[in-house]
């Protein structure tokens, strides 16, 4: 039987859903990214935007110049050139460097980590930094980017409840995901670490750090480290 993906589900009149499976894997987000890329560099007419997710591309038209059938033909179209193939994407990929403090003052949920996963906290972050790390999506807040790679040795499912009043810069971790909060905000995943680097550039052009895409490594710095780089930054 042939491939059954990817998937074309019209949204409105003015998108189309591009999906390329039912559930998060690596292979999806690689062939969404390459989409996605494609469709920057070749926009066919009527294109207003993307917005990719693990599984899937959310493409924007303008239905006064095109339709769901056009856009559909343009992205099978696509899909057909070697340029599409997910390794020469990730090839063009920019790198990042987070640094990120794992002192007990930052990391209330560590211990808690380590423990679950039947490590010590030096192995729980000698894993974390281990990591490669990828942004698939962003989020509902600005510059709230998630990040693919956790290692499977530390992943943990989300809490129970949500914690009101996490700091930005926080570094969350729940199953395979990963990410750097940009404001101070509640959340449900388990806090290991707090990091220094602005994700917010405040460039208007080029507002986020990351883009979709990109690779992330994490560089692990103490707490006199933290501290100089936010009094510099004004992070908190």
């Amino acid at each position: 039987m042939a491939n059954a993906w990817p998937k074309f589900s019209p949204v409105a009149d003015h998108a189309v859903l591009v999906s390329f499976a039912a559930a998060i894997t690596d292979e999806a987000g690689a062939e969404v990214l390459a989409l996605d890329a494609a469709l920057v560099s070749d926009p066919p007419m009527g294109l207003k935007e993307c917005v990719p997710a693990y599984v899937n591309l959310l493409i924007e038209f303008d239905p006064l110049v095109t339709d769901h059938a056009a856009i559909e033909a343009a992205v099978r179209d696509l899909l057909r050139k070697e340029s599409m193939r997910p390794a020469h994407v990730r090839g063009t990929a920019r790198t990042h460097e987070v640094e990120v403090c794992y002192d007990a003052e930052f990391a209330p949920d560590l211990d808690a980590v380590a423990r679950a996963t039947g490590l010590s906290m030096e192995q729980a972050i000698e894993w974390h930094l281990r990591g490669d790390y990828q942004v698939r999506m962003y989020g509902f807040a600005p510059g709230y980017a998630y990040l693919a790679g956790v290692p499977g040795a530390i992943q943990v499912p989300r809490k129970p409840a949500a914690v009101r009043g996490i700091p930005a810069g926080s570094v969350l971790i729940a199953g395979a995901q990963c990410l750097v909060t940009t404001l101070d905000m509640p959340t449900g995943w388990s806090i290991i670490g707090r990091s220094p680097t602005r994700i917010l550039t405040g460039d208007e052009n080029a507002p986020f750090l990351f883009g979709v895409g990109d690779g992330v490594r994490f560089k692990r710095i103490d707490a006199a480290r933290y501290r100089a780089r936010t009094a510099k930054t004004g992070h908190e």
